[in-house]
């Protein structure tokens, strides 16, 4: 049998309720031109719109049309009608005689037009396309790109990622001389499958390069992974990065706060620090916009760039940009507790496409926008002044295939071997996780404690591997949960530990890939134990690993898989 996710059956789809999903799912399907036919519409509430209603009397009465529930500004607005039939009218003209589209391209980031705010990233499910009329476009309907290479095959649509990091590690050898290395992370594992595409890839290198020899080698070796490098200084990386980005927004997107140690002192380094994140931003958007070629696409990545859309609309309005989110986004009653929330939210929103894990993410930020922009919201997701920015779920994933073939080499079966002698009579359970305070690690240690407390008999029969890849080493509060961690190791290891053999195996490094896949196949539980998260891809890669071995797997309430 397969790998046996263990989640909370009753966790609930979005928050408050807002009234029957399946009746309001009938409503909507009956209108063609809001029409859904994805996964997390058919299970979902069939708009963002649910929320909106946890503000109304228990007795108000939602007036109703014959498409949904909606609000009554939003059900009887002749602007969202408008904006609908012009959006089937596109549809329909993008219909062959045949009755089949006329665009050819099976992107998986390309758009059939029938993804709404609640879509699942299926096969079809895509961006806006160069060659297609995307109601932002002035490309006549239908119009295709006739552009070919020489050999008569069509050229690949151009792609251009932009994140924080980029998805290798640089380490200087020399004053022109430097040695790369793939980094591991969830955005890497994701977007190592993209095959779709002419990608490339645009990002902070991790390294302080300050003189101009250096810098040049490093591009150039860069290039030749398909990699094009942001120059940030230490005083903007220090600001922007440990900053604004890893100590204003990430807690806040993951539910833990703002700063409260020195309230006077935090609220006089906020400026400072959103001051540094609008120009790292800024110096992005520099780089994209020397090598964006008319037709490309602009992905841009997480948190760390919710300016950038906007940076980019400012430079080149035609320019087509989506941001995806790879964190929770909060509900709007948090939001609003941001004091730039206003210029963040109007920044992303000069994206063409605004992509988010899970259904709940993408309601929380239209309802952030309708409550804290007073904008209107639509069944497509945000209209501003005649502007329609699209919002969506996108579940991400993995690239299965590259871990299974991975499976089948020499090296790897060489480390299963190798596990299978070290653990023999043993069972194995596993955590691979980032040393972050999101990830449950000290509660998941804790929790095996109290399991080898009252199961005397398992003492010797069970062991623990803790992957713990050290992250933000700089920042004194990931300093003290690695020391809590090692500290409760280390307790664990003394009282239940014998001369040769010790309950808990814990690394404070990354494995590299053929290992990592060797210890996803010995594996007999998997523990994901997340506190909060975006969308965890361990899960993903050990059912990929686990076809042999049947192992179980155990998710924590807020871990969120697909």
């Amino acid at each position: 049998m397969p790998c046996n996710p263990i989640v909370n059956p009753s966790r609930r789809t979005w928050e408050g309720g807002g009234g029957d999903s399946s009746s309001n799912s009938n409503n909507l399907n009956s209108n063609s031109s809001v029409q859904r036919r994805t996964e997390i519409g058919n299970r979902a509430s069939p708009s963002l719109y649910s929320e909106w209603q946890e503000d109304q009397p228990s007795n108000h009465s939602i007036p109703t049309t014959n498409t949904t529930k909606f609000p009554r500004s939003i059900a009887s607005s002749t602007r969202t009608e408008r904006l609908l039939r012009e959006r089937q009218l596109r549809k329909n003209s993008n219909i062959s005689p045949t009755g089949t589209n006329s665009n050819n391209g099976n992107s998986a980031f390309e758009d059939d037009g029938d993804n709404g705010a609640n879509g699942h990233m299926e096969r079809g499910d895509r961006l806006p396309r160069r060659d297609e009329d995307d109601g932002y476009s002035d490309r006549p309907p239908g119009a295709t790109n006739s552009k070919t290479r020489q050999d008569g095959r069509p050229l690949k649509q151009r792609l251009l990622v932009v994140a924080n990091r980029l998805p290798v590690s640089a380490t200087r050898k020399g004053e022109d001389s430097w040695s790369l290395e793939i980094s591991a992370g969830g955005l890497v594992s994701a977007l190592l499958g993209l095959k779709q595409f002419e990608a490339k890839w645009i990002g902070w290198a991790g390294v302080n390069v300050p003189d101009k020899p250096g810098q040049a080698a490093l591009t150039k070796a860069l290039a030749e992974k398909r990699c094009i490098p942001v120059f940030l200084d230490e005083e903007i990386v220090h600001q922007y990065y440990n900053g604004y980005c890893n100590n204003v927004l990430w807690p806040l997107f993951h539910y833990l706060g703002l700063p409260q140690e020195d309230r006077l002192a935090t609220t006089r380094s906020f400026q400072s620090q959103f001051d540094a994140y609008k120009k790292a931003n800024e110096m992005f958007a520099d780089v994209v916009h020397s090598h964006y070629k008319e037709g490309d696409v602009v992905w841009c990545h997480d948190y760390h760039l919710m300016f950038l859309p906007k940076c980019l609309k400012d430079r080149d309005s035609n320019m087509k940009v989506g941001w995806f989110l790879h964190t929770p986004f909060p509900s709007s009653e948090i939001h609003r507790t941001l004091p730039s929330r206003s210029e963040l939210l109007r920044a992303v929103l000069a994206a063409d496409l605004v992509g988010f894990h899970t259904y709940d993410y993408a309601r929380h930020f239209v309802s952030a926008c309708t409550r804290i922009l007073g904008l209107e919201g639509t069944p497509e997701g945000v209209e501003d002044q005649g502007k329609l920015t699209r919002v969506a779920a996108f579940p991400i994933g993995i690239d299965s295939e590259r871990f299974i073939k991975a499976l089948e080499l020499p090296e790897v079966k060489r480390h299963i071997k190798e596990l299978k002698e070290r653990f023999s009579g043993r069972k194995v359970m596993l955590g691979v996780d980032r040393l972050d305070m999101i990830k449950g690690i000290p509660q998941k240690i804790l929790a095996f404690e109290k399991f080898l407390e009252e199961n005397e008999k398992w003492r010797d029969k069970v062991v623990l591997v803790q992957i713990a890849v050290p992250t933000r080493t700089d920042v004194p509060e990931y300093q003290k949960l690695t020391s809590q961690v090692h500290e409760i190791v280390g307790r664990i290891n003394g009282r239940f530990g014998t001369l040769i053999t010790v309950p808990i195996h814990h690394l404070d490094r990354s494995l590299d890939f053929h290992a990592l896949c060797a210890l996803y196949a010995i594996t007999d539980i998997t523990l994901v134990t997340s506190l909060r998260d975006g969308m965890n891809l361990v899960s993903y890669e050990v059912v990929a690993c686990q076809n042999a071995k049947k192992g179980v797997l155990i998710l924590s309430e807020e871990c969120f898989v697909m």
